[in-house]
């Protein structure tokens, strides 16, 4: 036992604890290829390569920024794990990787072994949705830094594609269609914004209940982001997928132009699918210009993918088949400007 280093703030024997009980939660997401237990110095993983000819490796790293302030004002923090690991997988099975395994970053103001292992079994969920291992992480209790009740969560995942399968776009043409992927809910972008038009932080906001969507405020808001890396790979596997855009940060006007090749227009029917209830409910309640949520949000669309017509029909059914709500939201054309929203 550290007696000086207790006395600084920090719980050695806290952090022991909160990787005993972390294990649990871990064990369920080791997939073939793990090759070490969480605690040594670095997650040993061996990819099968067996059939690529030139395996490529896909990475992406994010957090899940000022919705942590939802989990805190809410006191759960059991599910903004899944949305630390669907913002990196989501990223990186857009170039048609396969995600392989995740290691998650958890800074600490105070180390409480349960919101610790709370957390991270959030991220192990994340993992299972993913078909990806969490091969190791670290948590750093940084008294000071952050208030005691407070923490930041972040990480990086790794994938792997064949060189000859990655999607870049490159195969898109006029008259490919756009099929749009359900979000559950704001995911985890735009939480300044959406604090801000819902002041969730004054009184007891969070926990009203909210007719409209049917829940409370707080539930709504901490909705889990969806994991869409099983279905796009069970769709890339019986249809040509062109082009793939995560509708993250930025919403559709910054991500979907990403997922276009110079000389074509991504053309978006907005009355084409539903819009969640919670969007309306962030726009009526801070008045915030419909431009700028499209500008912002997804928009009830998590996830867009480009393929010919004649498969359409097709990929849609086996979109369905993996549990997705999924719409033909546009079409592509020959233009400059990336995106149009009609």
């Amino acid at each position: 036992m550290n007696d000086a280093y207790r006395a600084a703030g920090v719980d050695i024997e806290a952090g022991y604890k909160a990787v005993q009980l972390m294990k649990e939660h871990v064990k369920k997401t080791t997939i073939p290829g793990v090759l070490s237990p969480i605690g040594g110095f670095g997650g040993l993983f061996a990819p099968d390569i067996i059939g690529m000819e030139e395996p490529v490796l896909v990475s992406g790293t994010d957090g899940v920024g000022t919705k942590l302030k939802i989990a805190f004002l809410m006191d759960k923090h059991d599910t903004v794990g899944q949305d630390c690991v669907a913002m990196c997988v989501n990223d990186i099975v857009c170039s048609g990787a396969r995600p392989l395994f995740f290691l998650d970053y958890v800074a600490v103001g105070k180390n409480k072994p349960e919101k610790v292992a709370s957390i991270v079994k959030g991220v192990a969920d994340g993992c299972v949705l993913a078909g990806c291992a969490l091969i190791g992480g670290e948590t750093a209790e940084m008294p000071g830094f952050y208030p005691e009740e407070e923490y930041d969560l972040a990480g990086f995942a790794v994938g792997i594609v064949d060189k000859k399968k990655i999607i870049d776009g490159s195969k898109l043409c006029a008259g490919d269609v756009l099929l749009g992927l359900g979000s559950s809910g704001v995911h985890s972008n735009g939480f300044s914004l959406v604090r801000k038009a819902l002041a969730v932080e004054e009184g007891d906001a969070v926990f009203q209940h909210v007719e409209a969507l049917g829940t409370t405020l707080g539930e709504a808001l901490l909705a889990p982001t969806r994991i869409y890396a099983k279905s796009i790979l069970a769709l890339c596997e019986q249809v040509e997928v062109k082009a793939i855009s995560h509708i993250t940060g930025g919403g559709f006007i910054e991500n979907v132009p990403r997922m276009m090749r110079e000389g074509l227009t991504a053309v978006i029917d907005k009355a084409s699918y539903p819009i969640p209830p919670i969007f309306d409910h962030i726009r009526k309640a801070g008045n915030v210009p419909m431009d700028n949520m499209y500008n912002t949000f997804n928009m009830g669309i998590g996830m867009i993918a480009a393929v010919s017509k004649a498969e359409a029909q097709t990929a849609m059914h086996i979109l369905r088949a993996q549990g997705e709500d999924v719409y033909e939201i546009g079409v592509v054309e020959n233009g400059s400007s990336g995106v149009r929203l009609i």
